[in-house]
C-alpha cells in the first residue's frame, strides 16, 4: 500500500504513528529502520512531548535550530505530519490517512481516541486490513485499565525493582530502577514483534487485527528466570545487587583500580578461573566443585574470590582471563563504551544527515540483515516538515486546500 521510502524488508508498509514519548515511537522507529514509511502525527506548534525534554540538545552551528537528544533517540526514519486531531477536520484527515495505511500505533489512555473516531473499531471498520496496536500502562481490560502508566511506576509494580539494587541490610541498600526506561523500550520491542506477526497473518488471510499491549504485562513477562524461580519455588526472590540468583560467581568484584565483572557460567570456566587466581583447590573443594554447590555456599566462596580479584588491576585480570576463555569485562562509562574498539568496529555510533542541524549522531539499530539492511535515510524530522507533501500525495489536497486548513489551525 505504501510508497517505498527505502528498499527495506518493510518498504511496502505504511505506519500511521499516533504515539508519543518512548514505547510507541521506539516500535515505529524500528519499523522505519526496516523500510516502512512512518507518518508521525504531531500536534501543531508543540509536537511530541520529548521535543522539549532537554538539555542536552543537538544544535546548529549558528544556533538557529536545535532538537532535544531524547526526541532524536526515537524518531529517525519518520515523516512529521502536524495535524490537530482535536478539530473535526483534523480527525477526519487522520481517518483518511488510516484508510491508506497498514499499521496504526497509539499510546493514548484506554478509550481516549474514541471521541475523535480514531479508536480501533472505527478505523478498522474503514480499513479491515488495518493492524492497530494500542500501548497502555495496564491494557484494555482489568481493574487498572483506566489508569495511566509510566515506566518508573511499572518497574516498581511489575516486580523489576524488587530484584534490582542491594539488599536492605547492605549500606546504601534498597530498591533501584534500571538506569534507562527499560520497560518502555521492551514494550516497543514487543509491539514491533506483534506488528510483524500480524502482518504475516494478514499476508495469509487478508485480515487485519488488534494488538492490546500493556507495560505491566511486559514488565512481568520479562522477569524471565526470576519470575520462573518464584513460580517453581513459591519464594519471592529479593535484591542481590550484582549477584545472580542461579549462578556463582557471577557478579562485580573490586580490583586494585576499579571493578571486574565475572560471568562464570559453567564448572570448567570456574576451574580455569581458580587456577589463574592461584587457588586450583577451589575447583575440587566439595563446597564449590559444581555450580549448585557454589550457589549453596555463596557466602563462603564470594569473599574468597573477592580477596583474589582485589590483588590485580582490572586490565591485568581481563588480559589473563580472556586468554583462558573465562568470561569477564570492565564496567564501562558511556565514553568508554563508544571508544571501545569492538563497539567502533560494529558501527554502533553513526552520523545521520539532518535538514536543520547539518548532521546529528544516532545509535545504530543492532539488526544486521544481509539482504535488507537497515537504512539510516532520515534523522528525526522537524515538526510538521512533511505535512504538505504527505497530505498532497496521499489525500490529493492542493495548495489552496492546505492553506485553508493551515489558516484554521487544523494543520501545521
Amino acid at each position: 500500500m505504501a510508497t517505498p521510502q527505502a528498499e527495506g524488508a518493510l518498504s511496502h508498509i505504511r505506519v500511521l504513528d499516533l504515539s508519543r514519548v518512548l514505547a510507541g515511537p521506539w516500535a515505529s522507529q524500528i519499523l522505519g529502520d526496516l523500510g516502512a514509511e512512518v507518518l508521525k502525527i504531531e500536534r501543531p506548534g508543540a509536537g511530541d512531548d520529548t521535543r522539549g525534554w532537554g538539555p542536552p540538545y543537538a544544535e546548529a552551528a549558528d544556533g538557529s535550530a536545535r532538537e532535544a537528544a531524547y526526541f532524536l533517540t526515537t524518531n529517525r526514519n519518520k515523516s512529521s505530519v502536524a495535524i490537530d486531531m482535536g478539530t473535526a477536520e483534523g480527525a477526519a484527515l487522520i481517518r483518511r490517512l488510516a484508510a491508506e495505511s497498514d499499521v496504526v500505533i497509539e499510546n493514548f489512555k484506554v478509550g481516549g481516541l474514541k471521541k475523535y473516531g480514531l479508536d480501533q473499531e472505527s478505523l478498522r471498520a474503514l480499513n479491515p486490513r488495518l493492524i492497530y496496536c494500542s500501548i497502555t500502562g495496564f491494557g484494555q481490560t482489568g481493574p487498572y485499565a483506566p489508569r495511566a502508566g509510566y515506566d518508573f511506576m511499572i518497574q516498581a509494580m511489575g516486580g523489576l525493582m524488587s530484584v534490582t539494587g542491594e539488599p536492605d541490610e547492605v549500606p546504601g541498600g534498597g530498591p533501584v530502577k534500571v538506569g534507562v526506561a527499560l520497560v518502555d523500550v521492551m514494550t516497543g520491542l514487543y509491539a514491533t514483534i506483534g506488528v510483524l506477526a500480524a502482518l504475516a497473518h494478514r499476508e495469509r488471510t487478508g485480515e487485519g487485527q488488534y494488538i492490546d499491549l500493556a507495560l505491566l504485562d511486559v514488565s512481568v513477562a520479562t522477569l524471565a528466570n526470576q519470575a520462573m524461580n518464584y513460580l517453581v519455588s513459591g519464594k519471592a526472590p529479593g535484591r542481590m545487587g550484582n549477584a545472580h540468583p542461579n549462578i556463582v560467581p557471577y557478579q562485580a568484584f573490586a580490583t586494585q583500580d576499579g571493578h571486574l565483572v565475572l560471568a562464570i557460567g559453567n564448572d570448567e570456566q570456574f576451574r580455569r578461573f581458580a587456577a589463574e587466581a592461584g587457588h586450583p583447590e577451589w575447583a575440587t573443594d566439595p563446597r564449590f566443585a559444581t555450580n549448585a554447590q557454589r550457589v549453596a555456599n555463596r557466602a563462603a566462596l564470594v569473599p574468597l574470590v573477592a580477596g583474589a580479584v582485589a590483588t590485580r588491576t582490572t586490565d591485568d585480570w581481563i588480559a589473563a582471563l580472556e586468554s583462558k576463555a573465562v568470561p569477564c569485562g570492565p564496567i564501562n562509562t558511556l565514553d568508554r563504551v563508544f571508544a571501545d574498539p569492538q563497539v567502533q568496529a560494529r558501527g554502533l555510533a553513526r552520523q545521520i544527515a539532518h535538514p536543520a542541524l547539518g548532521s546529528v549522531p544516532t545509535v545504530a539499530n543492532p539488526l544486521n540483515l544481509s539482504a535488507t539492511p537497515v537504512d539510516y535515510a532520515r534523522a528525526a524530522p522537524r515538526l510538521g516538515a512533511d505535512t504538505d507533501e504527505t497530505l498532497g500525495r496521499l489525500l490529493g489536497l492542493d495548495a489552496d486546500a492546505l492553506a485553508d486548513l493551515r489558516k484554521k489551525g487544523v494543520i501545521g
